[in-house]
């Protein structure tokens, strides 16, 4: 069997960590020949919303739109345990002021954005920015405050920027210290089982190999890391490729559940009967 897959990931250091064992040949891909797609992680929910790729990483809050078409894996999940997105801002403000605010936002199918809606609890004036241009689009007075992920969360400082909350810490504090669900991996239902499966264990074997080999999968990390040295790249890896991205583990999958669960109840996604993963 030789059949051609389509795996989209965000081109940043930690999907490139999960991802070096395949893309690399460093893992059996089951006869299937894996080509990567490479693109920000809202252009991913938007494709997906398509159905155009076979295997991809998307946010969870994507995901509630997904369901019909997409099952998702077990493993790869990105989930800030304690920490998470951040807003910024170039001045200190409440979370009160915040709302009355213009916020650039990374898209608005990103979990960051569901997650800012329930902490803000009301609605707000938003501008949807590349999430690699929001630090600056802050500093220049484009925007009042940002929504920054990816290694803007280490980065916002070098800005002149202030941390005005943490999403990962406010939701941690909400629900007993459960992890921020942020993104995922899903793969297409039409595949079939048996493909499913198989994808997912490649998956699951290619971020074990990172794990296990660690310093290998951080040097092939690093050239997607964007005005990060070394140290800082290690952290970002390490805040978002752990234990939690080899299996959600009961407290990532109730994390899940709660997270898309508020999210309907906010009426922001549609409800899902029953989260089901593929093991």
């Amino acid at each position: 069997m030789n059949r051609r897959i389509t795996v989209g990931h965000s081109p940043d250091p930690d999907d490139a960590f999960m991802f070096h064992g395949i893309a690399c040949g460093k893992v059996d891909t089951a006869g299937f020949t894996i080509e990567q797609l490479l693109e920000d992680i809202e252009s991913l929910n938007r494709r997906c919303m398509e159905g155009e790729i076979e295997v991809s990483a998307v946010s969870i809050h994507a995901y509630a739109h997904l369901t019909g078409n997409y099952a998702l894996m077990h493993c790869g999940a990105s989930m800030g345990d304690g920490y998470g997105p951040r807003i910024v801002a170039r001045q200190p403000v409440s979370p009160a002021d915040l709302a009355k605010m213009t916020i650039a936002i990374p898209g608005t199918l990103t979990s960051a954005f569901l997650a800012l809606q329930l902490y803000l609890g009301k609605p707000f004036e938003y501008r949807v920015v590349p999430f690699d241009r929001i630090l600056e689009t802050v500093r220049d007075g484009e925007a009042d405050a940002g929504l920054v992920i990816h290694e803007g969360q280490l980065t916002y400082g070098d800005f002149g920027l202030s941390l005005i909350g943490d999403l990962g810490v406010w939701w941690g504090e909400q629900h007993d210290g459960l992890p921020l669900p942020l993104g995922g991996n899903v793969v297409r239902k039409d595949l079939g089982e048996e493909t499913m499966r198989t994808l997912t264990r490649v998956l699951r074997d290619s971020i074990t190999y990172g794990l296990d080999h660690r310093k290998e999968a951080l040097d092939y990390a690093i050239g997607f890391g964007r005005g990060l040295d070394r140290d800082l790249n290690d952290e970002f890896v390490g805040m978002y490729v752990n234990d939690l991205t080899r299996d959600y583990g009961k407290r990532g999958r109730r994390s899940i559940e709660l997270f898309l669960a508020e999210g309907a109840a906010a009426g922001l996604v549609p409800p899902i009967d029953g989260l089901k993963f593929v093991d």
